[in-house]
């Protein structure tokens, strides 16, 4: 069979799965007559954090640092995820472009396929990681074969993104819901073997392999700075820039917070199987109790995990169908394939060097596309048009850069923090600069 005849074949599927859903504006900005309420399109963003995920490295900072230390690297962590991804739906909703759209004007018509490229990739290898997490958690808590697990929820994650935005919406509002019941839940099963008070004691149990305090920032906002910098795919469906805000308000620092919080309660309650490993990971304490929470608690993990993975799946397809001209739901069938084979091949494994990966180079590229529409332009400081923009590569560099040295040799300071500063002072000196030469504007 040739490329062109696979291709064709898997259009008819993407084609019919379209056939009920509606238009994404792939390839255009959202237009008035198809923008949504706040309500709406916060509910695409409030189930997408509030994940069991998020609740393991909860508990992994708090096991590092101990209770209120814990907590104070969360909330910093979600102050800078709240600025940064707030700032960038603004824009999103102020233009109704997605995030490729976006980053023409900043990484140039040539250049952004570059940076939206690099991103639409990441994005699936965090769809893979997911996917792959839906089979590593049940087999360790319900015995199911891992791999089968996985390739059956990837398969049933990718029909869920074919739906579109709508699907988004009201998976996120099933999964939150349900992640608070089940784990309060959890910490209400621990309060039996312990109290409140204690939990506010706990000193942390890492000992020397303990994390700084940068670096737990860092998890917190590694964890979704790849779907956070390409919050335009979701929230440029706000009817303006405001609303664009408040609707990420709903994922950072609510959200997320909630997540993060619940999984180190379930750490400094003692409740933990494996906090060094698992950090905060609350399924196995619920499917020991048995009852009723063993089918409830099956049918979360494929909710609350397939919640991220749609996700995940729709920002690559998104961008990469405005890199290639092809619809999104043929490019999620494309990319789902992919990411489910690395998520049965045991990808999933390597979430440390992921991390780490997305902590050090994705923050610089929403600080430099922030500061070229949203922040110089009020200084009089507007975009140029040119086919590749290389002061904003030269920042991106920068910032990259800086953050890789803090992650070798600083490992005392947060790495994205760095990444960021450093790519605000070489973005603007750069603009600066190329302004006295009098290029034109």
């Amino acid at each position: 069979m040739t490329i062109e005849a696979a291709t064709s074949d898997v259009e008819v599927i993407a084609a019919g799965a379209a056939e009920s859903g509606v238009c994404e504006y792939e390839n255009e900005p959202v237009p008035p007559h198809a923008r949504r309420g706040v309500l709406t399109v916060a509910a695409v963003w409030l189930g997408f954090p509030m994940i069991l995920t998020c609740a393991v490295f909860g508990g992994l900072i708090v096991y590092s640092l101990g209770f209120w230390r814990g907590m104070l690297a969360i909330a910093l962590g979600n102050a800078v995820l709240s600025g940064y991804v707030g700032a960038l739906s603004y824009l999103a909703g102020k233009t109704g472009k997605n995030f490729a759209l976006n980053a023409i004007g900043t990484f140039g018509g040539r250049g952004y396929r570059v940076v939206s490229g690099f991103l639409a990739t990441v994005v699936i290898g965090w769809f893979a990681f997911q996917t792959g997490l839906t089979g590593s958690v049940l087999a360790g808590s319900a015995g199911w074969d891992a791999r089968w697990t996985a390739l059956a929820a990837g398969i049933g994650y990718v029909a869920v993104t074919l739906v579109g935005i709508r699907a988004l919406s009201v998976i996120g509002l099933i999964a939150a819901p349900l992640y608070l019941l089940l784990g309060v839940t959890a910490i209400a099963l621990a309060l039996r073997n312990s109290t409140v008070l204690e939990a506010f004691g706990y000193r942390g149990g890492a000992g020397a392999a303990a994390m700084s305090m940068g670096a737990a920032v860092t998890l917190v906002v590694a964890c979704f700075i790849d779907s956070g910098t390409m919050t335009a795919d979701f929230t440029r469906w706000s009817r303006n820039g405001w609303q664009g805000f408040w609707s990420s308000f709903a994922a950072f620092p609510l959200a997320n917070c909630v997540a993060m919080v619940i999984g180190g309660m379930i750490v400094a309650l003692g409740a933990a199987s494996s906090p060094a490993t698992d950090g905060g990971n609350f399924l196995g304490a619920l499917i020991d109790t048995g009852g009723w929470l063993v089918p409830v608690s099956i049918a979360f993990v494929f909710v609350n995990l397939g919640s991220v993975c749609a996700h995940c799946l729709y920002n690559g397809a998104v961008g990469w169908s405005q890199l290639t001209g092809h619809t999104m739901r043929l490019l999620a069938v494309l990319l789902g394939a992919v990411g489910v084979l690395l998520a049965v091949l045991g990808v999933w494994s390597q979430f440390e060097q992921w991390l780490t990966l997305l902590g050090v180079v994705v923050p610089p590229i929403g600080t430099v596309l922030i500061l070229d529409q949203l922040v110089l332009p009020r200084f009089g400081i507007a975009m140029r048009d040119a086919g590749i923009r290389w002061e904003s590569f030269g920042a991106w560099a920068a910032g990259a850069a800086s953050a890789l040295a803090t992650h070798l040799w600083a490992p005392q300071l947060s790495d994205a923090l760095v990444g960021m500063a450093a790519a605000a002072l070489i973005y603007i000196a750069a603009r600066r600069a190329v302004r006295r030469r009098g290029v034109t504007v």
